[in-house]
C-alpha cells in the first residue's frame, strides 16, 4: 500500500497552496483541519510541526513543513505527475521557487507591517525594495508562458500562488504581467478543485 498522505491545514492559510499541489499530483490524501490558537499549539500537533503553524504534510513516516519545501517534495515524490524540472528547466525552477520563498515573502510581509526600510539599509533585507522585487518578478513571469518556459511545473504552483494572493489582497499591483500569468494558471482543473474545497471549508466556518 502506498504511504498515506495527510495534509494539516486551515482554509485561511498557505495550506491552500499545498492543496493545489496535491490536486495536481493526483494522489489520494487525508485532510486534517486545525483552527488557529490552541489546536495548532497542542502537544499532538507540535509533534508534527514544532512551530505550531500550518501547513504541514505527513507522507508515511516523513513530515515536511514550510510550503515551498512541501511543494518541491511532492514534485520529487510523485515524478509521474511530471511537475518537477527537466534538466533545462532546473536553474529557473530553483531560482524562482526560492525567489518566491525569500524576496517575495519578505518584501510583502515587511510592507504589510508598515515598515519602511531606509534606502541605505536595503542591502540588509535581501530584496532591496518592494518595487525592485516586483519589477524583477514581472520580468520573470512575462518571458514565457510559465516560470521555467513553456511547461507548467511545481514552481508555478508556488510562484503563481504568491501572485494570486498578492492580486487578491492588493499587496501586489495588478500589473498586466501578473494578471496575464495568473490568468493562465486559473484555468487549471487542479486549482479549481482546490479552490472549491477550501472555499467550501471557509463557508462552513
Amino acid at each position: 500500500m502506498p504511504d498515506k498522505l495527510t495534509l494539516y491545514t486551515n482554509p485561511m492559510s498557505r495550506g491552500r497552496i499545498v492543496r493545489w499541489m496535491l490536486e495536481e499530483v493526483g494522489a489520494p490524501y487525508e485532510t486534517i483541519i486545525l483552527d488557529y490558537g490552541a489546536p495548532m499549539k497542542s502537544e499532538d500537533y507540535l509533534a508534527v510541526n514544532p512551530m505550531g503553524k500550518v501547513p504541514a504534510l505527513k507522507h508515511g513516516d516523513n513530515i515536511i513543513t514550510e510550503t515551498p519545501a512541501i511543494i518541491a517534495y511532492l514534485a520529487d515524490a510523485f515524478p509521474e505527475a511530471e511537475l518537477g524540472p527537466k534538466d533545462n528547466e532546473r536553474a529557473d525552477y530553483h531560482r524562482w521557487m526560492f525567489f518566491a520563498a525569500g524576496p517575495i515573502e519578505a518584501a510583502l510581509a515587511v510592507h504589510a507591517l508598515g515598515v519602511e526600510v531606509p534606502e541605505d539599509k536595503r542591502g540588509m533585507v535581501g530584496y532591496g525594495s518592494k518595487e525592485q522585487m516586483l519589477d524583477v518578478l514581472a520580468a520573470a513571469v512575462s518571458r514565457n508562458d510559465y516560470i521555467t518556459g513553456d511547461r507548467f511545473t511545481a514552481a508555478d504552483v508556488y510562484v503563481g500562488s504568491e501572485i494570486g494572493f498578492g492580486l487578491q489582497f492588493g499587496t501586489m499591483d495588478a500589473r498586466p504581467e501578473f494578471t496575464d500569468y495568473y490568468g493562465r494558471l486559473q484555468s487549471r482543473d487542479a486549482l479549481q478543485r482546490a479552490l472549491v474545497i477550501d472555499n467550501d471549508l471557509m463557508a462552513k466556518k
